[in-house]
């Protein structure tokens, strides 16, 4: 009685990416728009594996000493570690004048594992152009002139401030 009808799903339409990681003049690696990009355009989550503010502290990944990081503070039980299971916008440089922010979406429900992070547009980005956006870090210790230098920013804006560090509020 009745036929079986296999209902199929038709895939999402393709969406061409519109952006590319590569060698960047600010430093090491960075990632450039292929296509123009909205201002307010969500452009790239920020991936990586979830982990507790004391599982980074254990190891070297976090390490202040070194002015790089793959870590991004997610909330405050986790921080996403792009040292595991990253992507490229782990290759997104700091500025001190972004084209770029990084947007905190909070999941429903008590899992902080489940909140994301998304880079967004702050305005038009142009083909070709390096996506930016402000780190925003912080350090426990004290921001001296030598912890300065080693997280120097090489932006090249008018703006820059010199470090990647952020004032203490």
């Amino acid at each position: 009685m009745g036929e079986n009808h296999r209902l199929t799903q038709v895939p999402a339409m393709y969406m061409p990416k519109k952006i590319q990681a590569r060698k960047s003049s600010i430093h090491g690696n960075g990632v450039f728009a292929v296509a123009d990009i909205k201002k307010g355009e969500r452009v790239i989550e920020y991936k990586g594996k979830r982990r507790t503010h004391a599982e980074v502290d254990a190891d070297d990944a976090g390490d202040v000493e070194t002015g790089h990081t793959f870590l991004f503070t997610l909330n405050d039980d986790y921080v996403i570690d792009a040292n595991y299971k990253g992507n490229d916008a782990r290759w997104i440089n700091h500025s001190c004048d972004p084209n770029c922010e990084a947007m905190i979406e909070e999941a429903e429900g008590d899992d902080r594992t489940a909140d994301k992070v998304f880079i967004e547009a702050i305005r038009d980005i142009k083909a070709g152009e390096e996506l930016t956006y402000n780190y925003g870090i912080t350090l426990a210790e004290r921001h001296t002139p030598r912890l300065k230098k080693i997280w120097e920013c090489r932006c090249g804006s008018p703006k820059c401030t010199g470090t990647m560090l952020q004032p203490k509020r």
